[in-house]
């Protein structure tokens, strides 16, 4: 986590919570519903990115880690990515119960 950190203290990145009204005002467009399914990024340009597909995008933006995000153009990466997001946001909360007890 200390990587996001380090992005949010540098404004390069900006995290709002799914259901906060901060969010429900700048991005209305971005149902609570689709929030809550996926982590959803917000270029510049406008353009909304979810999950995996977000993934190698916050990687470019946070310096010193653009190079992880080549990893995902590999061919086959993206889709075993996909899986993998799913799989995770799917048990998120077992995960984090699970990394609590250690």
């Amino acid at each position: 986590m200390w990587i996001m950190r380090r992005a949010l203290s540098r404004g390069e990145l900006d995290i709002l919570p799914c259901r906060s009204e901060a969010r429900r005002a700048r991005y209305p467009d971005i149902s609570d519903e689709t929030c809550l399914t996926a982590m959803q990024l917000v270029l510049p340009d406008g353009r909304v990115l979810a999950g995996a597909d977000a993934a190698p995008e916050i990687l470019r933006r946070v310096r010193g880690w653009g190079w992880v995000a080549r990893a995902f153009s590999l061919p086959g990466a993206q889709p075993i990515a996909r899986r993998v997001y799913a799989w995770i946001a799917r048990n998120r909360m077992r995960i984090s119960c699970g990394l609590g007890r250690g």
